[in-house]
């Protein structure tokens, strides 16, 4: 019985061993997973700033020239503008006189529909 004992006894201590080294490795496992996701979100993080800052350089490159952009309407509306009261100032005194012309000036005429005599 001796023997048997002995070996139910190795049998234990080598389930208990067994057990030891799955638990070691199972947190061994977490630790690695625990680190592969701490280095993915690292990783994540990275690209994330990466990217927010090439959108912010694009967007400061576009918005910058839609100021640009703003700007010249502006000058080239204020030109137009300018252009023109100029216009006016010159021909308005000729449109006057030509509405007055066309107005005052009657030349009487016969009307193409008018018909002479009686007869309808």
């Amino acid at each position: 019985m001796t023997s048997q004992s002995l070996g139910i006894h190795q049998l234990l201590q080598a389930e208990k061993r067994a057990k030891e080294r799955l638990e070691e490795a199972k947190k061994g496992k977490g630790r690695r997973l625990k680190q592969a996701k701490d280095e993915a979100q690292a990783e994540i993080d990275q690209y994330r700033l990466q990217r927010e800052s090439e959108f912010r350089q694009k967007q400061t490159s576009i918005m910058g020239s839609q100021g640009n952009l703003s700007v010249r309407v502006d000058e080239q509306t204020q030109a137009k503008i300018n252009w023109l009261k100029s216009d006016h100032q010159q021909n308005r005194e000729k449109v006057l006189y030509q509405l007055l012309g066309l107005v005052c000036e009657i030349k009487p005429e016969v009307h193409i529909n008018f018909r002479v005599g009686g007869s309808h």
